[in-house]
């Protein structure tokens, strides 16, 4: 009986973890995103994906970060977020293009400056040097 209830509670505990690294602290995300190498070849940046980056590849992930319109609209389906603020991302500071995502969204979102959160499904993007490294699909906000 002991073993049982030894392995329903490590069971629970790794499922547990398991969901709260893919949608709850999406801090931890950020901190496995930042970690890609890339390289600069041919004028294009080259991702170099590791097992815990294409871990997350199909999965659901709560993400938050900057958003950074494309266009003057005031809402948006198609933009970038980013994990710093606009005076130090990848196009206008030093950060590089691990620090940031490309969003499509369900419904459109009210541009603001102020940190957003969303969830949708990340795709990683090994070979189109036209996209970000990371994608994420389908997103919506979080209230």
């Amino acid at each position: 009986m002991h073993l049982k209830t030894s392995f329903i509670t490590l069971l629970s505990l790794v499922l547990f973890t398991s969901f709260i690294s893919v949608t709850g602290f999406n801090n931890d995300i950020w901190k496995i995103l930042l970690k890609v190498k890339y390289h600069f070849k041919d004028n294009k940046y080259i991702p170099k994906f590791e097992a815990k980056h294409k871990a997350l590849d199909r999965k659901t992930v709560t993400i938050s970060g900057y958003m950074y319109p494309l266009d003057e609209a005031k809402e948006h389906q198609y933009f970038m977020l980013s994990y710093y603020p606009i005076k130090v991302c990848f196009f206008c500071g030093g950060a590089g293009p691990e620090s940031i995502i490309e969003v499509n969204t369900q419904k459109p979102i009210k541009f603001t400056s102020k940190k957003i959160t969303l969830t949708g499904q990340l795709r990683l993007n090994p070979d189109d040097p036209d996209r970000m490294f990371f994608i994420l699909l389908n997103a919506r906000q979080n209230k």
